[in-house]
């Protein structure tokens, strides 16, 4: 009996710290395997190999692919370091049980995810620096998903420290930094244009269009369908490219994966090191990061800073914390910093997203700021990922929250992922509006 109750209680310790997890039903000490021998035979056979894109698919497969890409392509690695910071487990049923609205009628939020109206794979939610909810609906907590464009933030949070350190001014033309841009169209174009997808270069994100611009640069990196055309490496791309003006530079937003190029490439300049080591050595090894992270490096090992990241979920969630007063969860250091993130969340340019090229902002919506979409009324800053990613934070509020996911099919009929998870925070945490006067990041 007392073998018996010794059991139960080990159990009950494994469910409060998180080792268990009932509503999602994983174990953090099993192991399942995340896929086949036949599975994965099946997946790298039906890889596309002709007029077309390895992500340019839909469904199951499109989610196999994001969840095992370092199967598939190359990567270059960014290295862990030190002891685990373990997350500690608060779990909030509040969360799991809030009921929501979807295609096939009102139900708990966690239903909806594991439901076929989602197709996010991973969400976990940090209040606090804890983990107040984590769900694996499409995954293992154990993968590493590619994040797309989210990656943009670690590109921008590295310019930010170099900044606070005073070796860049946002002010100074991209090259004084990048003096191979000198006699390219990419020269005169601030930083701090660059920063706020506000460069005015005629590149918008075209994922169709073979002889776009955006295409070829996703080509010379070796992330998209190369033809005889295409580019043989990004940083001679950006020096010889014919890509006209849309705008005056610092007067309009127009989302391009080129401005974090360009940026990371900054980034390597004044460190005198890879994309990869930079990130390493100023933020990955000090977060107690459960695993290294990689970043999509398909040709030359040249990192696709602008959304190659593939990592952990918790790992991510890690980072996020950096920019809540909960920080010292993960780092002893106060890695971002008061200044940094008073810049993103007061210091945008409203005129520039107000002057969006081809949509208008969405309702709420303040700001984009240093490569973040959008810093909406209340404070959530917000960072999509192509096909199903996302990274929330509220430095008020105090919470993260880290999702992936895909495309159920070509009209992308799933439910969109963030203004259902905004409305479960905000009806379990309270409106980002009616908080408290935000507190320096400090504690």
């Amino acid at each position: 009996m007392n073998h018996r109750v010794a059991l139960f209680a080990a159990w009950v310790a494994m469910l409060l710290t998180g080792c268990v997890n009932a509503e999602s039903g994983f174990e953090r000490e099993s192991f399942e395997p995340a896929s086949s021998v036949a599975e994965t035979f099946r997946w790298h056979r039906a890889l596309p190999t002709a007029t077309t894109a390895w992500w340019d698919v839909v469904g199951e497969q499109q989610a196999w692919y994001f969840k095992n890409l370092q199967q598939l392509y190359p990567s270059v690695t960014v290295y862990r370091d030190g002891a685990v910071r373990e997350l500690e487990y608060r779990l909030l049923d509040e969360i799991a049980d809030y009921p929501v609205k979807t295609p096939a009628g009102t139900m708990r939020y966690v239903d909806f995810l594991h439901s076929d109206d989602s197709t996010t794979m991973g969400l976990v939610i940090l209040h606090k620096g804890k983990i107040v909810f984590e769900t694996y609906p499409r995954m293992e907590p154990y993968q590493k998903p590619i994040y797309w464009s989210i990656t943009k933030i670690f590109v921008s949070t590295l310019v930010a420290i170099l900044e606070d350190r005073g070796l860049v001014d946002v002010t100074k033309p991209i090259e004084f930094y990048v003096p191979e841009l000198k006699d390219s169209q990419l020269a005169g174009i601030r930083v701090r244009d660059l920063l706020d997808m506000a460069s005015g270069v005629d590149c918008p994100d075209d994922y169709e269009n073979f002889e776009a611009c955006y295409y070829q640069y996703e080509t010379s990196l070796g992330d998209g369908f190369r033809t005889e055309n295409s580019p043989d490496n990004p940083y001679q791309m950006m020096i010889d490219f014919d890509y006209g003006f849309w705008a005056e530079p610092g007067t309009g937003y127009d989302y391009s994966g080129i401005n974090a190029f360009l940026l990371g490439w900054m980034v390597e300049k004044i460190t005198g090191m890879p994309f990869q080591d930079a990130l390493t050595r100023e933020i990955w090894r000090h977060i107690g990061a459960e695993a290294d992270a990689a970043i999509f490096a398909g040709r030359y090992g040249v990192p696709l800073t602008s959304g190659g990241l593939i990592a952990a979920l918790r790992d991510v969630a890690r980072f996020g914390l950096l920019f809540t007063p909960s920080y010292e969860v993960v780092s002893e250091q106060k890695i971002i910093s008061d200044r940094y993130l008073d810049l993103i969340l007061d210091g945008g340019r409203p005129e520039i997203l107000a002057n969006s090229r081809f949509r208008p902002p969405p309702d709420g919506a303040k700001q984009n700021v240093y490569l973040w979409d959008l810093v909406f009324e209340g404070n959530d800053l917000y960072k999509k990922g192509w096909a199903g990613q996302g990274l929330l934070i509220n430095p008020d509020r105090d919470y993260v929250a880290v999702y992936t996911g895909y495309f159920k099919d070509a009209a992308h009929s799933e439910v969109d992922p963030l203004p259902v998870l905004r409305e479960v925070l905000e009806g379990v945490f309270g409106s980002p509006q009616t908080s408290a006067p935000r507190r320096p990041n400090t504690r």
